[in-house]
């Protein structure tokens, strides 16, 4: 993926400048990136059967995540990071001062708790390895000496493990649910855009009142991975452990759901999804959902 065309640039806020340039102005600067957009091909289900339209629609990054991170790596060496958080006036906009040449360009956005650290081209890791809704961006960046303006669209990351809860009623003294996997991974690699180690995630969800759906996310390795063992552990607010299920071999696919639906709570069963029927749903925001009974 290279940039190659210059796109006028339609955001009309101040752009941001990394720390090493904050005397610059956005006339001193030669490359200007507006990040704004995630590609997504939503599934259109009638009648039980799935079509998806000819184009990718487009959402705005910005409604979606809270921070990001850009790396700029000339040679296989780093020159060049930005950060920013959702709270800067200029996020999504960055004006950068570079000499002419062709950089290898990262965009990292996400929702974790502190900025993302860009090792490499094949490495990306998260703050205390959660990973959370992730996009991003990899490909060549050719500059000149005169100004360009690029519209940058950046792909989804990862896959969602969604559990749905259908007892009629919760017990009272559940009080969180703790996820833990393995199977997936917590480290990215722009340049192949997948998951590059073998991690053990644990993620704790809290419960409220009405809430029946819980979702955690992973970086699959491959186009169709599997997280090879995921324990879902309802805890009381002691950490004592009111109900426990664990799920085998959970297909997970970059920017789909995997959706496991059931009871929870009553007698019965082992936690094994049941017979692994595979049915799609509609659904605004990723490719589709892969919906699994237990």
């Amino acid at each position: 993926m290279s940039i190659l065309a210059v796109l006028g640039l339609t955001a009309c806020e101040k752009p941001f400048f990394e720390e090493d340039h904050s005397t610059a102005s956005s006339s001193a600067a030669n490359v200007i990136l507006h990040i704004s957009q995630f590609e997504q091909l939503p599934f259109i289900v009638d009648g039980g059967s799935a079509t998806a339209p000819a184009t990718r629609a487009t959402t705005g990054i910005t409604d979606l995540c809270t921070r990001l991170n850009i790396a700029l790596f000339q040679d296989g060496n780093k020159v060049k990071t930005v950060a920013q958080k959702k709270e800067d006036t200029s996020f999504g906009t960055v004006a950068l001062t570079l000499p002419a040449g062709i950089y290898q360009l990262v965009v990292i956005a996400h929702n974790g708790e502190g900025s993302a650290t860009i090792t490499s081209e094949e490495k990306v890791t998260f703050p205390n390895n959660k990973v959370t809704d992730t996009f991003y961006y990899y490909g060549d960046l050719v500059v000149s000496d005169s100004q360009q303006s690029y519209d940058l669209t950046l792909t989804r990351a990862v896959a969602m493990f969604r559990i749905v809860l259908t007892d009629e009623e919760m017990p009272a003294n559940v009080a969180k649910f703790k996820f833990y996997y393995v199977g997936g991974s917590s480290t990215f690699s722009p340049s192949s855009g997948y998951g590059c180690v073998n991690s053990k995630q644990t993620e704790i969800r809290a419960v409220a009142d009405g809430v029946t759906a819980f979702d955690i996310y992973s970086m699959p390795h491959t186009e169709d991975d599997v997280l090879t063992r995921l324990t879902v552990t309802a805890l009381d607010a002691n950490g004592n452990t009111v109900k426990e299920h664990t799920f085998e071999n959970v297909p997970v696919t970059r920017n789909q759901i995997t959706r496991y639906t059931g009871i929870f709570f009553g007698s019965g069963g082992s936690g094994q999804q049941s017979d692994g029927t595979f049915r799609l749903t509609a659904n605004p925001d990723w490719d589709s959902v892969n919906g699994y009974t237990f």
